[in-house]
């Protein structure tokens, strides 16, 4: 459901640009485990070329080509050398291992079902060389903002973005959420004031909660080793905005 919304990647890549503390935690954490990379749902290559850029031999893997074409021309601007991979990661097989796995911006919460969690974990499983660390990070659900998600279309003002060819892209969302399937059902839209809704497009988040989380994990062959509440390692705790896990094979 959320395809046609990673089809507009160099509009994504301006509503989302990237940077900031998640590059760098991860640049770092890839750094100290050394060795081959692999992203999943690793979009147009916010993270794996800065990866890339330090020397490690890296893998990127996502379901839209779309967003795989711009990563590739990204690379190529940055003279980065990154596999890029079309695939599911749901299940994926590469015929290799690797140091460190990662799937990050909360790109594991379109798997919606439990089992496809549960496949896509271990498909990581058997991707990791010994010794290799997979980390994930997800945000920690608000009941309250859940509850909030009545349907009702609203303005992001943080998520404007100015387009060269367009000039000033207001955003907006209406969401729902629905609490049998712990899946926000949302739909986007983008607009200039003389192009309203040029985008409209679904795009549907599961929540994971935190009790929950390592029963899929360890469900997947993996042992959940640490969990953080932001970038900077704080202990994840009821009011921290991220669930950044650490795991290990079991």
């Amino acid at each position: 459901m959320s395809e046609a919304f990673y089809s507009h990647a160099r509009l994504y890549d301006l509503m989302f640009p990237g940077g900031g503390p998640a590059v760098d935690f991860y640049r770092a954490d890839a750094n100290r485990q050394g060795g081959r990379v692999l992203e999943l749902g690793c979009g147009t290559g916010h993270k794996l070329i800065p990866i890339a850029s330090d020397g490690h031999p890296c893998v990127g893997v996502d379901f839209s080509s779309d967003m795989l074409a711009e990563a590739q021309r990204k690379a190529n601007e940055r003279g980065v050398a990154v596999e890029w991979v079309q695939g599911d990661m749901r299940a994926f097989d590469l015929g290799r291992t690797f140091d460190f796995v990662f799937i990050t911006a909360n790109s594991l919460l379109h798997l919606h079902d439990a089992e496809d969690l549960v496949s896509c974990f271990r498909s990581v499983r058997r991707h990791l060389a010994p010794g290799a660390r997979f980390v994930f990070d997800v945000f920690n659900p608000s009941v309250r903002l859940l509850a909030e998600a009545d349907g009702v279309r609203r303005t992001r003002e943080s998520l404007s973005f100015m387009d060269p060819d367009r000039g000033n892209v207001s955003v907006d969302v209406a969401e729902i959420y629905d609490a049998p399937a712990q899946v926000t059902r949302g739909t986007w839209h983008l607009s200039t004031d003389s192009e309203p809704d040029f985008v409209v497009a679904p795009l549907e988040i599961r929540s994971i909660f935190p009790q929950e989380l390592p029963l899929l994990v360890s469900l997947g062959g993996l042992r959940l080793v640490e969990r953080f509440g932001d970038w900077s390692g704080r202990p994840f705790a009821v009011d921290t905005p991220l669930q950044l896990c650490i795991c290990e094979s079991a």
